[in-house]
């Protein structure tokens, strides 16, 4: 076979993408097993897909920043390895669908000619690192935090202490109080805070803990007030070698941050992260943003002389689509994307129009839109007319009628009823009936195809989830309605109760219940949530509950919104967490992989590193040989007392002393390079120990 070529300048990321290349060939060779190669291709953004045979891919995009350049790439790599088609996640990446495996290699060094990314964008990594898209230009922020996402994004992207975890980890950064980007549900959520010292204003955050959502969502808890910024990255260091150590590993329902904290608890957690500083590569990290804040401009393009429109719907879209900006002189202007799908030919016009008459920046964000920054506003009509040319000029960005909703039944393997269609749906009914629902932006609507809440159905005022629900021997699709969530500011949120299960094809009519019932009873400057405190969860339960009676389901209700057949319970093995079954052979090989890491990282001066590959090579190992003996391995933690009381306890294994006292030196040593060599050889003689045992079990 013609060896791989990638025509990438950057070592790191050339051999990277040429090791996806090698374990794809050794996986059709029969020589991975397929559980174990799944864990490989997820980490470098390769997902599979319900349709069988393709892949669909995740392009990571940190804080969802694009230049044009940037979007134009993407565009050449859907129209060539998929079907012109992008997708903007939750979670403000772009996903393309329907594609080969085999190519997967170059369309991602395609990609990184111009600086995009596929590494950690699935799997139980480091996810994309989010923030409020109206970051640096949001009038009510203490201080610009892209630069610090940004940093975040770079130092923990490739580092070997989050390659794989026990789950994935989401952290976000808000540009002001308001939240935007929802800290209280994610690992960890950062809000900007400023203090004054001696007359000199300092630059910290706000700091949440252990939030998530899923079947169980749970608010994250306030760590502290005030992290000063050179404390940022040491401390989600701290927080990441804990997760990793004590994470669950064997449950995957029960292996995110926010169930490791309610087994612990907070203050035992945040004890331990104190008790990992000593192992830390830096005790404080300045993050310089002066030559980034220095070089920020604004532009100042040739002027387009068009006739501005006087109909309705531009008035309508410049009062619900334009973002006033702290620069005076220039807004944004927010793009609202049915559902974050659109074209590649959309996609390069907006990419020109941010190249020639704004700042060459676009931002998608967590509602499935995309936010064009530092538009002059005398150019703000030419915008408008260039986008109506592309049918992305409707109005009510960020409003009622602006729907969040994950893929469903479309692609996910999980999927158990279609999102995009009951949003489609319902999206059309505010457009038609309640059109002044349009220019509303306190009042949110999500869904999610099942209980994982890509979607974010349960922080939303009216939320759906999607279900099945059985009337006699039919099965039909079916949709929980959940009210009373939504994001409160500064770190604070609700959740959504679950109210009633109604059949898909009536969530339209749920809706039109909820707003004529809010319009009838709502009081004179009360908001959605009030509303729905007053009246109580029962109240909705009994003005819908009219909906759920099955004995007039007809074969239409059988099919479900957007498909033409009858519905079928079709839910697959979810890749989100990357679940694994590891061989005995397999981990052993991966623990002599991660000590070529470990010596690679030494000659390189990079002691840290070189530790923490030391570190997961011995569980590795230690890992692989309990499997062996059919022991329980649910978490690192785990797995190295089990070794002690199964191999050196009982003689089995002869290694000096116990692995406990071998590997928990990493704790206990600062990472310099006596520590990094003495900790290698230490695994070297505990990995030959294993080995040697393994041999002669297999020859017994």
């Amino acid at each position: 076979m013609e060896s791989f070529r990638t025509e990438i300048e950057n070592p790191v990321v050339e051999k990277d993408i040429i090791e996806l290349e090698r374990k794809i060939r050794l996986f059709r060779e029969g020589k991975i097993d397929e559980e174990k190669f799944r864990s490989l291709r997820l980490a470098r953004g390769v997902y599979g897909q319900r349709q069988p045979g393709v892949q669909m891919i995740r392009i990571k995009l940190p804080y969802g920043r694009v230049t044009g350049n940037q979007l134009k790439r993407i565009c050449d790599v859907s129209d060539k390895y998929s079907t012109g088609k992008l997708h903007i996640t939750t979670r403000q990446d772009i996903q393309i669908h329907y594609v080969s495996l085999d190519e997967t290699p170059q369309l991602w060094a395609d990609l990184e000619k111009d600086d995009v990314t596929l590494r950690e964008a699935c799997g139980n990594t480091v996810r994309n690192v989010t923030a409020s898209e109206v970051a640096g230009i949001d009038p009510n922020e203490p201080f610009d935090v892209t630069p610090y996402a940004d940093e975040v994004f770079k130092y923990f992207l490739r580092n070997p202490v989050c390659q794989e975890m026990g789950r994935k980890f989401k952290m976000s950064f808000s540009s002001s109080y308001e939240d935007t980007a929802l800290s209280y549900l994610h690992d960890l959520g950062f809000i900007p805070k400023v203090k004054v010292e001696n007359g000199k204003e300092i630059r910290g955050f706000k700091v949440l803990l252990g939030g998530g959502l899923g079947s169980q969502p749970r608010h994250a808890d306030l760590i502290t007030d005030f992290l000063a910024i050179d404390e940022l990255i040491p401390f989600i260091e701290g927080v990441l070698r804990i997760f990793d150590r004590h994470g669950e590993r064997s449950r995957r329902l029960k292996a995110r941050m926010k169930f490791l904290i309610n087994e612990i608890g907070i203050d035992a957690f945040m004890q331990l992260v104190e008790e990992e500083k000593k192992a830390l590569p830096y005790k404080t990290y300045p993050i310089e943003v002066d030559d980034y804040e220095a070089n920020k401009t604004l532009p100042n393009p040739e002027l387009v002389e068009v006739t501005e429109p006087l109909d309705l719907a531009y008035e309508q879209w410049k009062l619900t689509n334009l973002i006033p900006q702290k620069q005076a002189g220039y807004v944004a202007i927010g793009v609202k994307v049915l559902l974050g799908d659109f074209t590649t030919a959309q996609a390069r016009l907006i990419a020109d129009l941010a190249l020639r008459y704004a700042n060459n920046e676009i931002r998608f964000t967590l509602r499935q839109n995309f936010l064009i920054r530092d538009v002059k506003e005398e150019l703000v009509p030419h915008f408008y007319q260039e986008l109506k040319k592309i049918g992305l000029a409707d109005y009510g960005y960020n409003s009622l009628g602006d729907i969040t909703a994950c893929p469903g039944t479309d692609t996910c393997n999980l999927g158990i009823a279609s999102s995009t269609g009951i949003a489609r749906e319902l999206e059309k009914v505010i457009a038609r009936e309640y059109p002044q629902y349009l220019q509303s932006k306190d009042l949110t609507i999500k869904i999610s195809g099942c209980m994982n809440a890509c979607g974010q159905h349960n922080m939303a005022h009216i939320g759906f989830q999607g279900m099945s629900l059985k009337a006699g021997k039919t099965v039909f699709p079916a949709l929980q309605v959940l009210l009373g969530g939504g994001n409160l500011g500064d770190g604070n949120g609700r959740f959504a109760d679950k109210v009633i299960k109604i059949p898909s094809k009536r969530g339209s009519q749920a809706l039109r219940i909820l707003l004529d019932d809010f319009a009838l009873h709502q009081e004179a400057g009360e908001d959605f949530l009030r509303y729905y405190d007053r009246k109580g969860q029962m109240y909705f339960y009994d003005i819908l509950k009219g909906l759920t009676d099955t004995s007039t389901l007809t074969e239409e209700d059988q099919v479900d919104w957007g498909n033409e057949d009858a519905y079928k319970v079709a839910v697959g093995v979810g890749e989100c967490a990357g679940v694994v079954i590891d061989l005995v052979a397999t981990l052993l090989l991966e623990a002599q992989e991660k000590l070529d890491l470990s010596k690679e990282a030494f000659i390189e001066n990079r002691w840290s590193d070189s530790i923490y590959h030391t570190y997961a090579a011995l569980v590795n190992a230690a890992k692989a040989i309990l499997l062996s003996e059919s022991k329980s391995t649910n978490s690192y933690a785990n797995i190295v007392n089990l070794f002690d009381e199964t191999f050196v306890e009982t003689g089995k294994i002869a290694i000096e002393g116990t692995l406990k006292d071998i590997i928990y030196q990493i704790n206990q040593q600062e990472p310099s390079e006596a520590f990094a060599k003495s900790y290698f050889e230490d695994a070297g003689k505990v990995f030959e120990a294993i080995s040697s045992y393994r041999e002669k079990e297999v020859l017994a």
